[in-house]
């Protein structure tokens, strides 16, 4: 792959020069034509920008939508995003939960770039929203994987590639952007659903939603534990949220809404070196209101958010230790505003402009057991930006984009990040598409000033990300295709390495990825969908935690009562280590999981579902160490009323 590495790279380079870059549109610039995992099944993006789409975004856009989530039955957003979008992958340990701190997992990286927790590389590199408003910790920078919570979803958005000019740091690899629940239709519904399954696993929700004219709402509940396949593995979750809508005339909408999480999760260490006592106890929160208008010309929003969170965490100890005489306490915050507007200037043209600031920080301590305190951190600081989306449509064949962003940090400094691209439409409903963007990352408060590595010098991490792609879609929307190539240049990268004899953040790293990613989705018959991704990723440089080759191939079949999906998802050259083993080489993995889904309606308000996982029983691990659970059951009931 080495030699055919600089033959991509001109290739893209080349293309590029014909054209500026821009963003994916189909018949027009404010058109949206998605590839669903179903293609029936069309999904509107609409991130925290433009509500006439996300796809103004010069790189490839995944939407993943509220039926395939209620199909997977997982109680997590990550293992469905995993199988449905092509070059993303999410870490995991066991048969629930994630964690925080040692051996954590719910590491997220599309393309090679975001983290992996469970080797102190936390997911910094990819940003995960909530309704457009970022979802990271302010003191360690990286969002908290047991919070992306299947209830709260109507449809997940992934931008496939930097998109840091409309959402500034940690987005350089890119964008998860959960939407929120709604309620469209006039009156009541509530939902109920129980299960249980392998090893005392639980997992029940209720949600219920109002629409009585101008006033919508969505509450919703979760409670979610399991014993975990090994000893001292429990995990248990609560969670709620709540939303309130009011349509204050045709063009204009107020909402609110607040989201709480909290866990209790034990880390049994790996099997090799097992920990004793090394438990969490998390609490996640947030609140936000918006101000939203949609004209035929012009649209947009003003919205505020606050995010905190509180966390006591006992490190453990080995076998044979002594236990700590401290545990570690942190309090964490984030607020912001952002605005937006996009106008549509002339035919053929949107111009999008909007501003952000956010202020973050927290405080960290050590609580010892005889009542008194070390204080560790206690740090703030604050983030504004600006930016400009343009795009152009040159008749019908062809849409021009350019975007730049000017942000800056108040201990960093400033950046400017640039994108552009073009779409080419063609006959019989295809599109050649190529782009360019920037991506970057400031150094988090725990790389600049917590634990022994820190180094308050550190600048930002950059790279740039070129892509090609081709798509088509067929037989009156009922078949679609995609394949992309890019190619990833980046530097600055944060690695810990000795200094003067001391471990140190230091600016040396640099990534060079290339690779193919490819999708296919079909509607063969009303009861019959098949649907396959495939994404292959070469790294000049190892990555820990981002398979060479992800394979996913889906079917479901749905008449009368009866309701059945499964899925095949192969993963190979998945290093779980980037330190070379005494074989001269990286420890990998590689293994095929076979998942069965099933769901019966036996009234008009009652169904009942089963879904088997790694039905093959297949030994494997993600996290070096923690070995996962073999073949897993689980069945329970959903109620409708």
């Amino acid at each position: 792959m080495r030699t055919t590495l600089p033959t991509l790279r001109r290739l893209l380079s080349a293309a590029l020069l014909l054209s500026l870059p821009a963003a994916r549109a189909a018949d027009g610039p404010d058109s949206v034509r998605q590839r669903p995992a179903y293609p029936i099944e069309e999904v509107v993006v609409t991130g925290t920008r433009s509500e006439t789409d996300a796809r103004h975004l010069p790189m490839t856009v995944s939407a993943v939508g509220r039926a395939a989530i209620e199909r997977s039955a997982e109680p997590s957003l990550l293992p469905v995003l995993t199988e449905q979008v092509p070059g993303l992958f999410a870490t995991a340990r066991g048969i629930m939960g994630y964690g925080v701190s040692t051996g954590a997992a719910g590491g997220m990286s599309l393309r090679g770039i975001g983290g992996a927790p469970q080797a102190g590389v936390p997911t910094t590199g990819l940003l995960v929203l909530i309704d457009g408003q970022p979802q990271y910790m302010g003191l360690m920078g990286h969002p908290i994987a047991d919070a992306c919570q299947s209830m709260l979803a109507e449809r997940v958005e992934v931008v496939r590639g930097p998109a840091s000019v409309l959402y500034g740091s940690n987005a350089m690899g890119g964008v998860i952007n959960i939407v929120t629940r709604k309620q469209r239709e006039e009156g009541v519904h509530t939902d109920l659903q129980a299960a249980y399954g392998s090893y005392n696993t639980l997992q029940t929700g209720l949600s219920n939603r109002i629409r009585k004219g101008r006033f919508t709402s969505v509450v919703t509940g979760s409670y979610d534990r399991t014993d975990g396949h090994r000893a001292d593995m429990g995990f248990e979750q609560y969670g709620g949220y709540a939303k309130l809508g009011y349509e204050v005339s045709s063009a204009w909408s107020l909402s609110g809404d607040v989201n709480l999480t909290h866990f209790n999760a034990s880390n049994p260490g790996e099997t090799t070196a097992p920990l004793i006592d090394n438990d969490s106890r998390i609490t996640r929160g947030r609140a936000s209101v918006a101000l939203a208008n949609r004209y035929d010309r012009t649209s947009g929003a003003l919205s505020l958010f606050y995010n905190w969170g509180q966390h006591k965490i006992d490190d453990g100890y080995a076998a044979g230790g002594d236990p700590l005489d401290y545990r570690f306490n942190s309090r964490d915050r984030m607020s912001g505003v952002s605005w937006h507007q996009s106008v549509q200037l002339f035919a053929g043209n949107r111009l999008t402009a909007g501003f952000d600031y956010f202020h973050f920080g927290g405080e960290s301590w050590n609580r010892f057991l005889d009542g008194h305190e070390e204080p560790l951190v206690d740090k703030t600081q604050d983030e504004a930006a600006g930016y400009v989306d343009f795009r152009q449509a040159l008749g019908t064949w062809l849409t021009l984009d350019a975007g730049l962003r000017v942000d800056h940090h108040s201990h960093v400094g400033t950046e400017w990040v640039p994108q552009a691209g073009a779409s080419f439409h063609l006959p019989y409903d295809a599109e050649i598409k190529l782009s360019a963007g920037k991506g970057f990352r400031y150094p988090t408060i725990r790389e600049l000033y917590m634990f022994r590595p820190a180094n308050p010098d550190l600048r930002p991490e950059r790279l740039w990300n070129y892509e090609l792609s081709f798509s088509q879609r067929l037989r009156e929307g009922r078949l679609s295709y995609g394949v992309n190539l890019f190619y990833i240049d980046g530097e600055n990268l944060i690695l810990r390495i000795p200094v003067d004899g001391r471990p140190t953040n230091v600016n040396t790293g640099r990534i060079e990825n290339a690779g193919v990613e490819a999708e296919i989705a079909c509607r063969i018959a009303e009861a019959w969908s098949v649907d396959a991704n495939y994404s292959f990723l070469h790294m000049e440089h190892p990555v820990l935690a981002a398979p060479e080759h992800k394979l996913h191939v889906g079917a479901s079949f749905t008449r009368g009562r009866w309701s059945v999906s499964t899925s095949v998802q192969y993963v190979a050259g998945l290093y779980t280590s980037v330190v070379v083993a005494e074989a001269g080489s990286y420890a990998q993995e590689e293994f095929v999981l076979w998942n069965l889904r099933a769901a019966f309606r036996i009234s008009r308000n009652l169904r009942i579902f089963a879904r088997g996982e790694n039905l093959l029983a297949q030994r494997y691990q993600i996290n070096a160490g923690f070995p996962m659970p073999r073949a897993t059951v689980l069945g329970g009931l959903n109620m409708h009323f």
